[in-house]
């Protein structure tokens, strides 16, 4: 597999210092970061935060930013009026800031991700997608199990009434099975809205519950993923997300999910 399409999500490392975050990456052969929008990795909205500093640690740790997984739209679907207008306030920023550091993609949330928000919902991501499509950035909703995010039809329902082909979906394999859904039928359902891809793993141990394991021991099939998500012209990359520090360390384990990649 093309390392250059593979990236490395930051949120194994949340609880550190962003330029230690980006020298774990960088040292596990990752060109690329999948970077979470929390403290102290990046915020739009903490005074605190530098994005002249993430780029100069990019710059050092020679890693280009692919993914911003911010919670954009959240408050989208808040009964206070005030509330909404500071979520398009920071929805434009963030997509200001991925065109400033050349990621392709941003995550997006739909709102508290209730099936009900979706008519006061779309309005909002029709407007972002236009600025999305005018800088050449994708908006994607990660499948966390949301009535909205979780149901595989409500997801190809939301992308549809948006109408834009930079909103779509975050694909989650594992995060679907964690769910209870299926991820290769979950596919059929909402192939044609796939905006971003993430990888992790997981298998149903002895009393049926869903546990993460390493990337290639578990259920979900990379390999399918990869050809099926191809065939129907996905050209992003594939965010790797470790978050079985429980199992080894993601310094020593993110090294080998890389390989893993490489190897399929």
């Amino acid at each position: 597999m093309d390392v250059s399409r593979a990236s490395a999500c930051s949120i194994p490392l949340v609880e550190q210092s962003l330029d230690y975050a980006l020298q774990v990456i960088a040292d596990s052969g990752f060109e690329k970061v999948d970077l979470l929008a929390r403290m102290p990795h990046f915020s739009v909205t903490d005074p605190e935060y530098s994005i002249d500093v993430l780029e100069d640690l990019c710059s050092r740790h020679s890693l280009r930013i692919a993914n911003i997984g911010a919670y954009c739209g959240r408050a989208f679907s808040a009964p206070d009026e005030s509330e909404r207008a500071s979520a398009v306030t920071e929805m434009e920023q963030t997509l200001a800031v991925a065109k400033r550091l050349g990621a392709r993609t941003i995550r997006v949330t739909p709102g508290s991700g209730k099936r009900q928000e979706i008519d006061q919902l779309v309005p909002y991501f029709q407007q972002a997608a236009a600025s999305a499509e005018r800088d050449g950035i994708w908006m994607g909703i990660e499948n966390h199990g949301t009535e909205i995010s979780g149901d595989p039809a409500t997801c190809r329902e939301i992308c549809e009434r948006v109408g834009s082909d930079h909103f779509g979906i975050i694909y989650e394999p594992c995060n679907l099975m964690a769910a209870g859904v299926e991820y290769k039928a979950a596919f059929e359902q909402f192939k044609d809205h796939i905006v971003h891809v993430h990888f992790k793993d997981g298998l149903h141990d002895a009393d049926g519950k869903w546990a993460r394991c390493m990337l290639g021991e578990g259920e979900i099939d990379v390999r399918w993923v990869f050809e099926q998500v191809e065939a129907v012209g996905y050209s992003g990359e594939y965010a790797l997300e470790y978050e079985v520090g429980n199992i080894e360390a993601v310094e020593t384990g993110y090294p080998k999910w890389l390989q893993y990649w490489k190897a399929l």
